[in-house]
C-alpha cells in the first residue's frame, strides 16, 4: 500500500471519529440534525444529480479515479456514491450538510477544522428539498442491504443529535 493510500485511510478515520464525537455534543444553536422529509422525488433527484453532481461524482455514481489518494492540494478526488464508495457509511444529516454547506464547512461545524475538501456547498443553487431528492436518488441505487445499514447509521445519528 502506498503512502498516499495509507494517509487517505487515516484521514478518513479521523474525520469519521471527529464527526461521531461532534454528534455526541451537538451545538446549542442546532435543534438537531436535519431529517429527510417523508416525501421526496427520486426522479427529480436523478435529474438534479446529472446537472449538479455527475461532473465530479460520475454519470453512474462511480466517482473519480483514485478517489482514496489525495490530490497535490490535499483534497481527495470525488468519491463514488454507489455501493463501492463510503457515502452509505454516513447518516443522512451529514450527507445533507456536506451537500448544502460544502465539505469543509460541514466538517468544521462538527469540530474538524483541518480537512481540505473539494466539495462545494450548494445552498445557493439547490433548495433543501432538492438536496433531499438527490440523496434519495443516490440511496435508491444501492442494494437493499446497503440501504438498511445506512438507515441504521441515520437512526443513530438522529438519536445522538437530540431529535
Amino acid at each position: 500500500m502506498n503512502t498516499g493510500t495509507i494517509f487517505a485511510f487515516i484521514l478518513a478515520g479521523i474525520v469519521a471519529i471527529s464527526a461521531a464525537a461532534a454528534w455526541l455534543t451537538p451545538s446549542s444553536t442546532q435543534a438537531g440534525p436535519p431529517v429527510q422529509p417523508k416525501e421526496f422525488d427520486v426522479e427529480e433527484g436523478a435529474l438534479l444529480y446529472a446537472e449538479f453532481c455527475a461532473s465530479c461524482h460520475g454519470d453512474e455514481l462511480e466517482g473519480q479515479p483514485n478517489w482514496r489518494a489525495p490530490n497535490e492540494d490535499g483534497t481527495l478526488p470525488a468519491p463514488p456514491h454507489d455501493e463501492t464508495g463510503h457515502t452509505w457509511h454516513h447518516g443522512d444529516a451529514l450527507l445533507f450538510d456536506y451537500t448544502k454547506q460544502g465539505g469543509e464547512a460541514a466538517l468544521e461545524a462538527r469540530g474538524v477544522s483541518d480537512f481540505a475538501s473539494g466539495m462545494p456547498g450548494f445552498s445557493d443553487s439547490l433548495s433543501d428539498q432538492q438536496i433531499w431528492n438527490i440523496l434519495a436518488y443516490i440511496k435508491s441505487t444501492w442494494p437493499e442491504r446497503i440501504r438498511e445499514m445506512q438507515a441504521v447509521r441515520t437512526e443513530s445519528e438522529q438519536m445522538q443529535g437530540g431529535s
